[in-house]
């Protein structure tokens, strides 16, 4: 998962919060009700607000890493960002259905299909 690509890109801090995550996880007293989700998005400096403010409903913003830029765009050089992001799903579906919160980008495409 997201440890074994942070180890992959030797990022040190990434990695050292995960693991700091997953001992208190696994030695809470309170478990949670359910499976936490994260995600690692790759983004840079002129995408991060869009990304953030389109993100999904249930989505919950972790944290935010710069990673630099190797490459020079003309004479400015654009940051480059990890955002790590994380959603809790229900342990145990029950035989009624679940309900997903809606989510706003499906929601908009559908509706810009449309016109």
């Amino acid at each position: 998962g997201v440890l074994e690509e942070a180890e992959f890109y030797n990022i040190t801090d990434l990695i050292k919060l995960l693991k700091e995550r997953i001992h208190s996880r696994d030695n809470s007293f309170g478990k949670s009700n359910g499976k936490h989700v994260y995600r690692v998005l790759q983004c840079h400096e002129d995408e991060l607000t869009q990304m953030v403010s389109t993100m999904s409903d249930g989505w919950k913003f972790e944290q935010l890493i710069n990673i630099g830029s190797q490459y020079q765009y003309g004479n400015e050089d654009h940051a480059e960002f990890l955002c790590v992001v994380s959603r809790e799903y229900p342990n145990a579906v029950s035989s009624e259905k679940v309900t997903e919160p809606t989510d706003r980008a499906k929601v908009l495409q559908q509706l810009g299909s449309r016109m």
